[in-house]
């Protein structure tokens, strides 16, 4: 009887974890609690809450999409986890104020935006390890990365001074820089490689930068604290999130205008796509909330509880970026 017990215990246990397994894992990162709370995509229940470095912001997957990479700002330190259920794979140190990271088109570069320490890393990426190539003084507060269609060029936002910066990626110099309107924060390439668009967070517009010629030639207004962009893999429409108006609006980048918004919870800001582009999901960080909307009604049809700040967020099955 006790063998048949135990027995029935192991195989309710086994189906438990094979069900979690196989759950469609959401990554959210809790800045101010420095925690990683995994969430599943299909039930919006909790998983699970994992402790990480110092104020984890931002997070990448890999080109080759094996691992999903969460970075401690405060920590300098990145995080390896698998993309698909948010377990730990691997710890990579000294990786100094890494609040915002992206990877290059062509896959070789790897660049970090230091917010705190007022710095832009570049690194070569052989697809397993990072090595430092230099550090750029960037004041103030270097916040968001984008890069040229042809890798050549990384753009950055300089939050505090009002600035975007060009590099040279070959050279690890600068290029250009010029004056934008209070606080750029956000920024994304329109789906033909033309502009550059920022999200003015000390303002209520996206700015589109001609970056051959380093030059503003339309600002679209979208709602206060325009914040950051979400492409919805059309190569022409962007979410945007305004943090201060507390909505998201739905942009075309051709003809340069909002089509609709959608009322949100307090302070909208890092947002993912379903694959099948029914769901919108996004961090409200001053509520302390995950959202997610349904695309159809534009209604918010779930909030579910986080910690503090939530910033980052991330799912594999999601829709493309261009």
């Amino acid at each position: 009887m006790g063998w048949r017990k135990s027995g029935w215990v192991w195989l309710l246990v086994t189906m438990v974890m094979t069900a979690a397994a196989q759950a469609k894992t959401v990554v959210v990162l809790n800045s101010d609690d420095a925690t990683i709370a995994l969430i599943d995509q299909q039930t919006f229940n909790v998983l699970n809450v994992i402790p990480t470095g110092k104020e984890p912001h931002h997070l990448i997957q890999t080109p080759d999409g094996k691992s999903l990479i969460v970075a401690n700002s405060a920590g300098n330190q990145l995080i390896f986890l698998d993309p698909s259920n948010g377990q730990f794979q691997r710890r990579v140190g000294n990786i100094i104020d890494p609040y915002q990271l992206a990877f290059s088109p062509d896959r070789q570069w790897f660049v970090t935006a230091g917010n705190r320490l007022d710095r832009i890393d570049i690194y070569r990426w052989d697809g397993e390890n990072f090595t430092h190539l230099k550090t750029l003084a960037a004041p103030h507060v270097p916040s968001h990365i984008a890069f040229s269609p042809d890798s050549k060029l990384v753009f950055v936002t300089l939050q505090n001074s009002d600035e975007l910066v060009a590099i040279d990626l070959e050279t690890q110099t600068e290029k250009w820089k010029i004056k934008t309107a209070r606080l750029p924060a956000g920024i994304q390439i329109t789906g033909d490689g033309k502009y550059l668009m920022l999200g003015m967070t000390g303002e209520d517009f996206v700015d589109f930068i001609d970056w051959q010629s380093a030059k503003s030639v339309a600002r679209v207004v979208t709602g206060k604290g325009a914040h950051n962009f979400r492409p919805v893999g059309d190569g022409r429409h962007v979410f945007v999130s305004n943090r201060v108006s507390n909505t998201i609006s739905y942009l075309d980048t051709l003809e340069r205008k909002v089509l609709y918004e959608i009322k949100v919870p307090s302070g909208p800001d890092d947002m993912e796509l379903s694959a099948d582009g029914k769901t919108l999901w996004l961090t409200a960080r001053w509520a302390r909330l995950l959202c997610v909307v349904d695309l159809e009604t534009r209604k918010v049809i779930q909030r579910i509880p986080v910690g503090r700040s939530p910033h980052g967020l991330y799912f594999q099955d999601r829709a493309p970026w261009q």
